[in-house]
């Protein structure tokens, strides 16, 4: 009996439960730094609002760029779980540094950070689909949990870094997020038998090919580090050279497209690359949440709610609880309406999700509009957007992921599911360039700030509302080329 299902009569496979655990406070710490980032570079480090969302939008493409990376790596030169805790090891350095409280520990912490997020995400999912067989249907929902475990891990994050934002405690900021990943860390080495690889090729090595590829592995590790301290402190450079290599692997995957045989599976390809195109308006906007739109729920917001101070960081988790919550009763109303006969299927979400998150921008100026003579935004406004977003996130994420395994051939899906996680990247970028098209807030009030405020997000939110229309046009082209495609929603 292998590993895997040696505690088939427990319910889960063996390491499943600690791979859970892990998740939570492996997550933390990313949290910490994606929801306070841009706030403390502008409050405490002096950075200016567009230098603070450029290193922000550069954040974010690391950040879902290296998640490729990091699964070219595990399995092939360290093991996942070496990779895993050697990049949280390097989560903790990175978030110590950065307590420090210093520009040149800024770049040199957030280099530490980034090379650990960015690896190791890929190992956890890694080490739990080898719990399980081929064949075992429980796979599903172990991810399920997990991906319940990484929202409760924002959850805890954004909350405990509102708190001590709310008194500028970055130190005490800092320190708190090292602990989630020490949890992380102990919950590892406790586990450490049970999360052993499964079938990896690093396993098919000999002893001595298994030390040079573990030196290799390092030795990136290494190298890694300075290059991207040195990556973010020429953060426009390197916004340009991401958008730059984006560009140009969609023109070689529509290279690849036009080149690829059957035809059928040339038209699936070509879906996935107008579908591609939409995301990238979706997540754009999307990733405004820790940039341009921090600053002006920090500065143009309401934040006191029935006498309570309401930290920014704090109404990111509408995003959290919307999706936790909100996901299931989805999947319910999706199943009840397509036995009515209703086709929901993936341009549906796609278009639906566009609506949403314009919508969500759409209604910003009208909270504007309705503002008193301080300029400043009631709080219900904001709740509203996270609303709209969320439920866009809903539609289009999961189901995202999903449709790789459909429309792409077997020989690209691996590339096709990096492709579509560039986006993200790509996507981060962009968001830093339109937060740089908002208001500056220093030496400025709320009521100065509105009008920049509302003429960006009408601009956004109709553009969205556009592509939206326009992927609507589509459908029916779409649903022809995916034609034979069972829906993943379904």
């Amino acid at each position: 009996m292998t590993q895997a299902t040696s505690e088939q009569s427990h319910g889960i496979p063996a390491g499943s439960g600690a791979l859970f655990f892990i998740q939570i406070f492996a997550t933390l710490g990313f949290a910490v730094l994606y929801s306070t980032l841009v706030l403390y570079a502008t409050k405490r480090l002096g950075f200016s609002e567009g230098q603070a969302n450029t290193m922000m939008g550069v954040f974010g493409a690391f950040n879902y760029g290296l998640h490729l990376f990091g699964g070219y790596l595990g399995g092939r030169f360290l093991s996942n779980r070496n990779l895993f805790v050697l990049g949280m090891v390097l989560q903790v350095a990175g978030c110590w540094v950065l307590s420090g409280q210093s520009a040149e520990g800024l770049y040199w912490g957030l280099a530490m950070f980034l090379t650990g997020s960015g690896l190791n995400v890929t190992c956890i999912n890694m080490m739990l689909t080898q719990r399980f067989a081929p064949e075992d249907n429980r796979r599903e929902s172990a991810f399920l949990w997990n991906y319940a475990g990484m929202n409760l891990g924002f959850f805890i994050g954004f909350t405990g870094a509102g708190y001590f934002q709310l008194g500028e405690h970055y130190q005490s900021l800092f320190l708190f997020a090292t602990l989630g990943n020490i949890i992380a860390i102990v919950i590892s080495l406790l586990r450490w038998k049970l999360l052993a690889d499964i079938d990896t090729p690093l396993l098919h090595t000999s002893r001595r090919q298994f030390f040079v590829r573990m030196l290799v592995g390092l030795a990136v590790l290494t190298v890694l580090v300075p290059a991207i301290r040195l990556l973010l402190t020429h953060a426009d450079f390197t916004g340009s050279f991401v958008i730059a290599l984006g560009v140009v692997v969609f023109l070689l995957l529509c290279l690849t497209t036009l080149r690829h045989r059957p035809r059928e599976e040339q038209r699936r390809m070509a879906a996935y690359l107008i579908l591609a195109l939409g995301s990238l308006v979706f997540w754009m906007l999307y990733q405004l949440a820790p940039m341009g739109l921090m600053l002006f729920t920090e500065h143009n917001i309401n934040l006191s709610v029935y006498g309570i101070r309401i930290a920014p960081q704090w109404i990111q988790n509408i995003n959290t609880l919307v999706i936790v919550l909100g996901g299931p009763l989805l999947a319910l109303a999706f199943g009840n309406l397509r036995k009515r006969g209703w086709r929901i299927d993936i341009p549906m979400q796609f278009s639906c999700s566009l609506f949403c998150i314009g919508l969500g921008m759409l209604v910003l100026p009208v909270g504007i509009f309705l503002a008193g003579s301080d300029g400043i935004v009631a709080f219900k406004w904001i709740v509203i957007s996270y609303l709209l977003q969320s439920l866009g996130e809903l539609l289009i994420s999961p189901i995202g992921y999903a449709m790789i395994g459909k429309l792409a051939p077997v020989k690209y899906q691996g590339i096709m599911m990096g492709c579509w996680m560039m986006v993200t990247g790509v996507a981060s970028v962009l968001a830093g360039y339109v937060s740089g098209w908002m208001p500056e807030n220093a030496d400025s009030n709320a009521a100065a700030t509105d009008p920049g405020y509302s003429h960006v997000f009408n601009q956004l939110g109709w553009g969205a509302m556009a592509v939206g229309v326009v992927m609507l046009l589509l459908i029916p082209l779409l649903r022809k080329l995916i034609a034979g495609v069972e829906n993943p929603g379904s």
